[in-house]
């Protein structure tokens, strides 16, 4: 007995490092076995479509999870591992990727971010959106909210990228798809923005339909600024094309005198109907003004700063929107200048001489009556007047030298008494004024030039 106990003594500290040899030995052999088998199966996975892939080994038996996007692809995926050389059993746990009904996909930005949202059909889908959205919307961060999902309609990509690139159009608002519907609100970024959009949406792939656009374009603003400091008109904002623009420009030089044009006026697509036949007139107002502001904004007119006296004050806020297409609102805000002092009859006659010397009064062609663009011109006229308030003044009217002397000298007559009524019209007492022609007899250049002839076809005020 006691031998047999110092035999197992002897015996047992030698089977140790036997069972110690034979562990490392099978871990050894083990572990390169899994991880080969492990990364044969992955390369067998790399021509099919799938999500969240993870292999363990266990031995020569596999364990497969993963999202594939149908049921073809999760057969075939499983098909792949089970024929790796090696592999003898293939745990399955790969599921589908959920359907999403309907298919919702969007896109929104705001100032800071562009957020995509809903559902992407495969994860190199979802990259090439992600890609689209850096390249289209610069300088903004791209915020990814995108979920795989199955269920998305044929040519899904070619649609989102397309309204991808509206999304840089916008300055805020957001694009969806619902399925093969399309909606898309929001503001476009320039005036120009929103038909721009209208025109791509054409372009979306065969199915797909645009169920609303609400994308609504900026304001379309024109403005003006009369500065009597700088003597200058200065023109901003936008304009339909370069003839509506060289028609602004040319009623701008006719209605103002002695004001420098600054023309910072730029062509966009946008403008509302009738907006020539509401500014022209706009700018007519404002050059009676002392000084004013003109904001033309879609369809909404406004005109602010100081009449030269209250009667033209009251006509501009009562008559101007009356020459205005019907789908325009005028809002006049319009005060009356301060009177300035009055000054003895000399200074007057200066006052009317130097005014005179820097525009002349227009009429129509042969007749007596008087055009509209020379009634900033007879304002300030009247603004004379009213400083010299004792003063009697003749209005003399000239003609140039063609013609017959008896019809020169009767519209001479007829221009003179037109400018009287004009300003007696305005408050000025008739019996200051005296209406005198004198025809062509009283020439200040030769008529045998037309920049003469225009010389010699005046008004004169003489303070008598």
């Amino acid at each position: 007995m006691h031998g047999l106990f110092r035999w197992s003594r002897k015996w047992w500290p030698g089977v140790i490092p036997l069972v110690v040899l034979w562990v490392i030995a099978a871990w050894t052999s083990t572990v390169p076995l899994e991880a080969d088998l492990a990364a044969k199966s992955g390369a067998a996975l790399k021509d099919i479509v799938l999500d969240q892939t993870k292999i363990s080994a266990d031995g020569r038996d596999l364990t497969l999870a993963a999202d594939a996007f149908s049921e073809q692809g999760r057969k075939s995926a499983l098909a792949a591992v089970e024929a790796v050389p090696g592999v003898r059993l293939v745990n399955d746990e790969t599921r589908l990727v959920p359907e999403a009904k309907p298919f919702v996909w969007a896109a929104e930005r705001d100032v800071a971010r562009v957020t995509l949202s809903g559902s992407a059909p495969l994860p190199a889908s979802k990259g090439k959106l992600l890609e689209a959205a850096h390249a289209a919307i610069n300088g903004v961060e791209i915020v990814d909210q995108m979920a795989l999902a199955r269920g998305a309609p044929q040519r899904f990509d070619d649609a989102a990228l397309l309204l991808l690139d509206q999304v840089g159009k916008l300055k805020d608002g957001k694009v969806t798809i619902s399925d093969r519907s399309v909606s898309l609100t929001g503001m476009a970024r320039d005036l120009g923005g929103r038909e721009a959009i209208a025109t791509a949406l054409r372009n979306l792939p065969d199915g797909f339909k645009v169920a609303a656009n609400d994308v609504k374009a900026p304001p379309y603003i024109f403005q003006a600024y009369k500065d009597p400091v700088a003597l200058a008109l200065t023109l901003t904002g936008y304009v339909p094309d370069d003839n509506v623009h060289a028609a602004i420009a040319q009623a701008a030089e006719h209605k103002f005198f002695g004001e420098k044009l600054v023309d910072n006026l730029k062509a966009s697509l946008g403008a509302p109907t009738g907006f020539s036949a509401a500014v022209i007139p706009a700018l007519g107002a404002l050059a009676r003004l002392s000084t004013g502001t003109l904001v033309v904004s879609d369809r909404e007119v406004k005109l602010s700063g100081d009449a030269l006296y209250e009667g033209a004050a009251a006509e501009i806020r009562a008559g101007l929107g009356k020459d205005f297409p019907r789908s325009f609102q005028f809002k006049p805000e319009i005060s009356v200048k301060p009177a300035a002092a009055p000054v003895d009859p000399t200074v007057c006659q200066q006052l009317f001489s130097d005014l005179l010397a820097k525009g002349q009064i227009r009429f129509e062609q042969a007749r007596a009556t008087l055009d509209p663009d020379s009634i900033a011109l007879l304002d300030r006229l009247i603004e004379i007047a009213l400083r010299c308030p004792t003063a009697n003044i003749e209005v003399a009217g000239h003609t140039d030298g063609d013609g017959e002397d008896g019809f020169n000298q009767a519209l001479s007559e007829k221009r003179a008494q037109a400018v009287v009524d004009y300003l007696v019209r305005a408050g000025l007492p008739a019996s200051r004024f005296t209406a005198v022609g004198y025809g062509s007899t009283q020439p200040i250049a030769g008529n045998d030039t037309d920049e003469g002839k225009a010389q010699n076809r005046r008004i004169e005020f003489l303070v008598r």
